[in-house]
């Protein structure tokens, strides 16, 4: 009998290491001094079978090993972790289209002129010097809306339950102009939340007439990436030109506006030959440009989907719905394997690589185990230009207390 945990955990491994499907845990099956006994590949079928057939026990079980095993890497990463230091940890929620290409259940026809699937996810962003880690994929159909509040307030749940239970009430949220609705809002801001954010709002016809409306000499300069003054572009802040009424109390709205590139199509919502995005937030302190520099590093986020894409979440392998909502927590798990890697395990540069790099420089190095005087020691090829991270990497490891 092989463990059904163990099964999962031999697959989120099989798919960090590049898999795509459930046949790919063979990798690990020819491996038995690493990986230990791997199931065969009808013992596997049969369980995600069974595990989609009580569906809700299976998220649940699989999501509460999840949160645990986190709770775990971000105390042993210390100030690595997101959140150190009693910061805010900064959750971004996006969706994406995952293109079926075949009959599967519940897919279909996308708002981008697809077939497939329109899943809703959550990243725990590590920052400038790291990548990040999904807390939630929540997998639906594809002609699911941007903008649906009730799909946002459950990503952000699935997401709030995935951290350390101290850490909920530290979090903000960034969401692009999807996530600008009243019913998210008045959801996040709840007194008993406490939750901080972030989002997009859509230009409308009030806020293109309060922008009209801001004195030349009340725009100052906006910020570029890496925190210096960006040529040509503004920040400015339209809150009190705005009737707010109607939304959670504290919201300010600030305005950035940038001429647009060469060649670029201008919009309705472009004003003066100027491009113009807006956010809110519930920040009562800092710069405006500070402040929306903080909400457009949310595009990170079209970087860790990426990253998932390159790690299980490019093509759902399963026909059932039950049974791909499954993968997806598959893909998140080895999502998470890959980043707490990083976070332990590499420092410097390697902690921003990409799975792909990660793979050709570190997990398909050639090596050998030996045994020896009762230790199990890797061999690593000495011309291999990062043997010594590997090495050091296993060392980090090594170090860390166990239990």
């Amino acid at each position: 009998m092989h463990d059904p945990g163990k099964i999962i955990a031999d697959l989120a491994a099989a798919v960090a290491l590049g898999g795509d499907c459930l046949a790919d845990i063979a990798v690990l099956r020819e491996q038995p001094e690493l990986a230990g006994p791997v199931a065969s590949d009808p013992v596997v079928s049969r369980l995600v079978s069974e595990l989609a057939g009580d569906l809700p026990r299976a998220l649940r079980a699989i999501r509460a090993a999840r949160a645990a095993a986190r709770e775990r890497a971000w105390a042993l990463a210390a100030d690595a972790a997101p959140g150190a230091g009693g910061d805010l940890v900064t959750v971004d929620l996006d969706a994406t289209i995952v293109i079926a290409h075949s009959e599967k259940e519940e897919a279909a026809p996308t708002w981008k002129k697809t077939f497939g699937f329109h899943p809703v996810t959550a990243f725990a962003d590590h920052g400038a010097g790291g990548n990040g880690e999904p807390l939630a994929i929540l997998l639906r159909t594809g002609s699911a809306g941007s903008n649906t509040a009730a799909d946002h307030i459950e990503t952000t749940r699935l997401a709030l339950a995935q951290l350390p239970r101290h850490q909920r009430r530290k979090v903000l949220i960034r969401a692009d102009s999807a996530g600008g609705t009243h019913g998210f809002l008045d959801w996040l801001t709840a007194k008993s939340r406490r939750l901080h954010y972030s989002v997009g709002m859509t230009i409308t016809e009030d806020m293109q007439d309060a922008i009209l409306k801001v004195p030349a000499d009340a725009w100052t300069a906006a910020y570029d990436g890496n925190g210096q003054v960006r040529d040509g572009a503004g920040i400015a802040e339209i809150t009190g030109l705005l009737d707010l009424d109607s939304w959670p109390g504290g919201m300010r709205v600030i305005v950035r506006k940038e001429r647009p590139h060469p060649g670029a199509q201008l919009r309705f919502t472009d004003i003066d030959g100027h491009r113009f995005t807006a956010f809110a937030t519930d920040a009562k302190k800092g710069q405006l440009a500070d402040l929306e520099l903080r909400h457009r590093r949310r595009a990170r986020c079209e970087d860790r989907i990426r990253c998932a894409k390159d790690t299980g979440l490019r093509n759902l392998p399963l026909k059932g719905f039950g049974q791909n909502q499954l993968w997806c927590e598959i893909v998140a798990l080895a999502c998470e394997l890959l980043a707490w890697t990083q976070m332990l395990a590499l420092t410097g540069e390697a902690r921003r690589w990409e799975p792909k790099r990660l793979r050709l420089r570190l997990f398909s190095a050639a090596g050998r185990l030996v045994r020896g005087g009762r230790r199990l020691r890797l061999r690593l090829a000495a011309r291999w230009p990062w043997a010594g991270q590997i090495a050091a990497a296993v060392t980090r490891l090594q170090t860390l207390p166990s239990g």
